[in-house]
């Protein structure tokens, strides 16, 4: 299987020393000669949209997307039709479009949490770096099976479905704690 947009990436047990990425679910949103984007989209913040853009009073929650650029906000979508220049990443997603209409909408309470997800930060690889990191057993590359409906699916047992779906030793892993080491 190669990389491309739209595709997920499920962080291997062996990195969950990792805090980064340990347990991590990545949506691939670009993937092309240069490199790989993508955010995670099962580590929630402790903070909404509100927090951010005070005018807004959108209680949507903000996810962690990755260790580049934290200080921007990202934002992958199912609702294109409503948002202008989004960027398509497979069937029914999309990413990144007219950040005013977003506000917009979100001031009048025109979106909710299954048709959009907000992130700070991406997860970025230069090329190549993603196909070395996928040989060296970090990640595992799956088909997003949950499609265009990934946002509905619960970012607290996301990870852990993907292991028991895996199989073998990877079940195993679905139940270890956070931190093994703890245990």
């Amino acid at each position: 299987m190669t990389t491309k947009k739209g595709k997920i990436l499920i962080s291997d047990p062996s990195i969950i020393p990792d805090l980064q990425f340990s347990r991590s679910i990545i949506l691939l949103v670009d993937d092309n000669n240069e490199g790989s984007i993508g955010f995670i989209i099962n580590k929630p913040l402790n903070f909404e949209l509100k927090d951010l853009i005070p005018v807004i009073k959108s209680n949507l929650p903000i996810y962690h997307g990755g260790p580049v650029q934290q200080d921007n906000l990202y934002f992958v979508h199912k609702i294109p039709k409503l948002i202008p220049e989004s960027i398509k990443i497979s069937e029914g997603l999309y990413w990144s479009g007219n950040f005013e209409i977003i506000l917009k909408l979100s001031r009048d309470q025109k979106i909710n949490k299954n048709d959009i997800r907000f992130f700070l930060g991406y997860s970025g690889w230069d090329a190549n770096q993603l196909n070395l990191e996928l040989d060296s057993n970090s990640w595992i590359l799956s088909e997003n099976n949950y499609k265009k409906d990934i946002f509905q699916v619960s970012y607290k047992t996301i990870w852990k479905n993907r292991m028991i779906d895996l199989g073998g030793e990877y079940s195993l892993w679905s139940n270890a704690p956070d931190q093994p080491s703890q245990n």
